[in-house]
């Protein structure tokens, strides 16, 4: 009877421990990982690169960070990346918080944790319920969305489950914003992954003292 009761205690700890091992891989790969493409030393950018980060401190007001440092190796990228930034993020027909909504959706997706770390806190100033906002770090559905957030669930789910939007869910997404809305919701999940992959490639840090805001998902 003993032998079966600590087997039965081994065969449920034994996930959880797998989970706390796997959780400590991640964090550990996560904060050690090496960057592959640091700043640029000042004095080695070509005349394009200048012109690149200067127009991003005009128009965005803010220094090289984040994705905008692997980005810079291909000037031109970066420039009309920003561009199509500057409209998905600041003027898209989607309100803030539904935009953010997506952002921390393609973060999870990606496991990209310098983009988690950057939205996060604007998501939940911009409304977004904290509850959700952990179901989404989690990986799972959040169980109280607003109807616009589920709508925008379901899109953002069958685009990266099926690659496909069906009826249903597209016919939702009409109706609660316009085939512009559609565009401007897949334009933003565009542009985000590909920040995304941008700083998944180059293992772009998070910034100094900050730590991982996402699990490793199964």
């Amino acid at each position: 009877m003993k032998t079966g009761t600590h087997r039965d205690a081994n065969s449920r700890t034994a996930p959880i421990a797998a989970m706390i091992l796997l959780l400590c891989v991640s964090c550990a790969l996560t904060s050690k990982a090496q960057d592959r493409m640091p700043p640029l030393a000042a004095t080695s950018l070509t005349a394009e690169q200048v012109a690149a980060v200067d127009e991003l401190r005009r128009v965005r007001g803010i220094e090289l960070r984040g994705p905008w440092i692997p980005l810079l190796r291909s000037p031109e990228v970066l420039r009309r990346a920003r561009a199509m930034g500057d409209y998905l993020r600041y003027e898209s027909a989607l309100p803030p918080h539904l935009s953010e909504f997506l952002i921390l959706l393609t973060a999870r997706e990606w496991t990209q944790q310098y983009e988690w770390q950057a939205h996060n806190a604007i998501a939940l100033e911009a409304g977004i319920d904290a509850a959700t906002v952990n179901a989404i770090a989690d990986g799972r559905r959040p169980a109280e969305m607003t109807a616009d957030e589920a709508v925008l669930y379901d899109l953002f789910t069958e685009l990266h489950r099926n690659h496909h939007v069906s009826d249903t869910t597209y016919a939702s997404a009409v109706a609660a914003f316009g085939e512009q809305g559609i565009i401007d919701a897949v334009g933003i999940v565009g542009y985000y992954t590909l920040l995304a992959m941008v700083m998944n490639t180059a293992q772009t840090p998070l910034p100094s003292g900050a730590a991982p805001g996402l699990p490793p998902l199964p």
